[in-house]
């Protein structure tokens, strides 16, 4: 039963990419909603730190950790085991774990770091929402994943990472199709946030590209866009207040989420917040 104020009351989420950055804070979101989460991530230390934080904050009893690969299939069953294991069967899952990939023109990136990319961002992507939906299907439940920087325009000398963050949106809005009504999905596009990614950007200088590049520093000296916005939007998103929003691309610090409960015949009736195709008569070309 949902108590006032708590919108995840009895709710049980999975977050991947939960031990840092945006899944850390999609994690604390949910348990301060009142949801019980298990994280998931690849990093024991960090797992176990991001478990300390939050058992810190008052959470203890509500939060668990286990350690996986996304793009291993044995090791996102396993965490989906854990999970009912320790708390009962899975409400909700909020995806968050991806990584930037190689950088730098096409021609000069290595073939098996590109495809690890994908393996992780993309194939990960699958496999997570596979597992969640084989548990929710019956019963009901909400997917939320994450996509990027390349999702809905071109993001050079990002491609590997861009092509995998556009595919989760088409994912999204193709899954959601198949899955209804029971199970709701949706994908975040948190905007820039400044993660251990953008360490890499840094890193790479010219290989980033100078605009990219002098975007990312001047991010990074602002402060950027603070993880809690897109872990606000997943943990509304993930709960009932979001029933009848399915197989939309959410820009979390621009879209004004929260009052979507209210157009939902728009959004289900239209293509709005989702990737089209555009034609010339949509930029007022009449050769088409």
């Amino acid at each position: 039963m949902q108590s006032e104020g708590k919108p995840l009351a009895g709710k049980i989420i999975l977050v991947t990419g939960g031990s840092m950055g945006i899944g850390l804070e999609s994690a604390r979101a949910c348990l301060s909603h009142g949801a019980k989460v298990v994280l998931c991530a690849r990093g024991v230390e960090a797992l176990s730190r991001a478990e300390g934080e939050l058992e810190a904050e008052g959470f203890a009893g509500s939060v668990g950790v286990v350690s996986g690969d996304v793009g291993s299939e044995a090791d996102v069953e396993a965490a989906f085991s854990f999970l009912e294991e320790r708390f009962g069967a899975c409400d909700g899952l909020i995806h968050a774990a991806a990584i930037y990939g190689p950088i730098g023109r096409m021609t000069d990136l290595d073939f098996s770091a590109w495809s690890e990319t994908i393996r992780i961002n993309l194939l990960g992507t699958f496999l997570v929402a596979r597992a969640a939906a084989r548990c929710m299907l019956s019963r009901g439940g909400r997917i939320v994943l994450f996509s990027g920087g390349g999702a809905a325009n071109a993001f050079p000398n990002y491609s590997a990472y861009a092509c995998s963050k556009a595919a989760v949106v088409r994912f999204t809005e193709t899954i959601a199709e198949e899955l209804a009504p029971n199970v709701e999905v949706n994908c975040v596009a948190p905007g820039l946030v400044i993660t251990r990614m953008h360490e890499a950007t840094m890193a790479a200088g010219e290989r980033a590209g100078a605009e990219f590049f002098a975007k990312t520093r001047d991010a990074i000296a602002s402060g950027g866009v603070p993880a809690t916005v897109g872990a606000q939007a997943a943990a509304f998103l993930v709960s009932d207040a979001a029933k009848g929003i399915t197989g939309k691309f959410v820009a979390a610090p621009y879209d004004g989420y929260r009052l979507w409960p209210k157009h939902l015949a728009e959004l289900r009736d239209t293509d709005i917040f989702t990737l089209r195709r555009i034609l010339p008569r949509d930029r007022n070309m009449d050769w088409q």
